[in-house]
């Protein structure tokens, strides 16, 4: 039994006609009344009388009609209390973020989003590790790199790079590295996170992706640590958008 068929059922006992039940649903008379007689079929009894004049309860119909009048109200009360979802965005979301990907980009991001949209909050959590999205309740999860988990549903943002900086003062005491090869010198501040691993930058090359494997006196998980260390003294890997 088809819930929509006893919402048409109810609609048409409070209407009184399948003509009406019919224009008021967009459907033809003839529809009207195959779906009320495949109910009727599917429950054994006769719901209705039909005259060319009128339409009349049977004992089975009006015991009917009180339970499908209930459909239908719940029906119309489901749909009420999700309607405007689709035209505003309100709400609370759980998300989570990589450290380095939150701090640089995404904590702003998420401000000005509800700031646009007065009716959300967002949770952000700033975490390296793999999370499992029911286990720990989370609505979001953002990435680099590829999905693992092929159960998941992920879909791309934007693509991103890492670039090799230096403050000047670094620079002004050091020589300035002319090639990757050259970092293997240099004191590289080394994100712990990184998908290749914190010392195994990756570069690419007119022959294909190569890494080059450098060494450093700091090693962290946040990108505020990592401009700072940089600003002293150190090489470092910073992302930004492609």
């Amino acid at each position: 039994m088809k819930a929509d068929d006893l919402v048409l059922f109810s609609q048409v006992v409070e209407l009184g006609s399948f003509s009406k039940a019919a224009e008021q649903n967009s459907l033809t008379n003839s529809v009207v009344s195959k779906r009320i007689a495949r109910l009727e079929e599917e429950l054994g009894v006769q719901l209705l009388y039909r005259t060319t004049r009128k339409l009349t309860l049977t004992e089975a119909g009006r015991a009917l009609s009180l339970g499908a009048r209930n459909v239908k109200q719940a029906t119309q009360e489901a749909m009420d209390a999700i309607s405007g979802f689709g035209e505003k965005i309100e709400g609370h979301i759980k998300m989570s973020v990589p450290t380095i990907s939150g701090d640089l980009l995404l904590a702003d991001a998420a401000a000005e989003f509800c700031n646009l949209h007065p009716g959300l909050t967002i949770d952000m959590s700033m975490d390296n590790r793999f999370v499992d999205l029911l286990e720990d309740g989370f609505d979001l999860v953002i990435r680099t790199g590829y999905l693992d988990d092929s159960s998941l549903i992920a879909r791309h943002i934007v693509d991103s790079q890492w670039v090799v900086c230096a403050s000047p003062g670094y620079l002004t005491k050091n020589p300035r590295p002319r090639f990757p090869s050259d970092l293997t010198e240099h004191n590289c501040l080394q994100y712990a996170y990184q998908t290749t691993g914190a010392s195994d930058w990756e570069f690419k090359g007119e022959q294909g992706n190569y890494i080059v494997k450098v060494a450093g006196s700091f090693s962290t998980d946040t990108a505020t640590a990592l401009r700072k260390a940089a600003l002293e003294e150190g090489v470092l890997p910073m992302f930004h958008d492609a």
